[in-house]
């Protein structure tokens, strides 16, 4: 685990982003943990996010173009990594959809940038993977090409086909998918932790009966 990872999680606990319990999912199945970036909801906090975004596309050294962000969760994350990252790096442009095409003004179904060259994808987390599939169908037709997808947290949680949502969506499209953070580096960080054992042995039989 690297220094930056580590202190994501700190964060994220202190933000109350991340919590540990018991929580219903979706899927239907009970997890001791959770992850909310939307408690990222102050103009502090999401600039602290954009760096941790910003610092894992760095450490990836993936080659990218534009960062593009799917409608609505995405739009704030792109902005706040291309911010951070003109900061720690270079200036780098961002766009993101509109979730119906505006036939007026401007027009058209993307904002910002034009998409051309290789775009990564930038959004919170991984479910049924509908957000990243819509975006590789529109970056394609805008004739670019998808380079990838940066999220926040990789529950490496059995899924489709007995593999992960992100496993899934990489051998779909063919792209790497990166994380800031996943659930072993969780439980890594609890391991290192002080009065964690409880929690830290509660998601390892987590990890036992759903991980990959």
């Amino acid at each position: 685990m690297l220094d930056y990872q580590k202190e994501f999680i700190q964060y994220a606990l202190g933000c109350g982003v991340l919590k540990f319990g018991e929580f219903q999912l979706k899927s239907g199945r009970v997890s001791p943990y959770f992850f909310n970036t939307g408690l990222f909801n102050t103009g502090k906090t999401l600039a602290r996010l954009g760096q941790f975004y910003a610092q894992t596309l760095i450490e990836s050294k993936l080659d990218i173009d534009v960062l593009y962000g799917p409608a609505y969760k995405g739009i704030p994350l792109a902005s706040a990594t291309s911010i951070a990252y003109s900061q720690l790096k270079h200036d780098l442009p961002f766009a993101f959809n509109r979730k119906e095409v505006k036939d007026h003004g401007e027009g058209g179904l993307i904002v910002g940038s034009p998409l051309h060259g290789k775009i990564l994808i930038i959004d919170d987390v991984i479910t049924a993977g509908t957000s990243i599939s819509e975006s590789v169908a529109i970056i394609k037709q805008m004739g670019a090409e998808p380079a990838g997808a940066l999220i926040a947290l990789d529950r490496q949680e059995k899924g489709k086909n007995d593999s992960s949502a992100v496993e899934y969506i990489s051998q779909q499209f063919n792209m790497p998918v990166i994380a800031i953070i996943s659930l072993s580096h969780i439980i890594e960080y609890l391991e290192l932790a002080d009065n964690c054992s409880e929690q830290l042995e509660i998601i390892k039989q987590y990890r036992l009966d759903y991980g990959i």
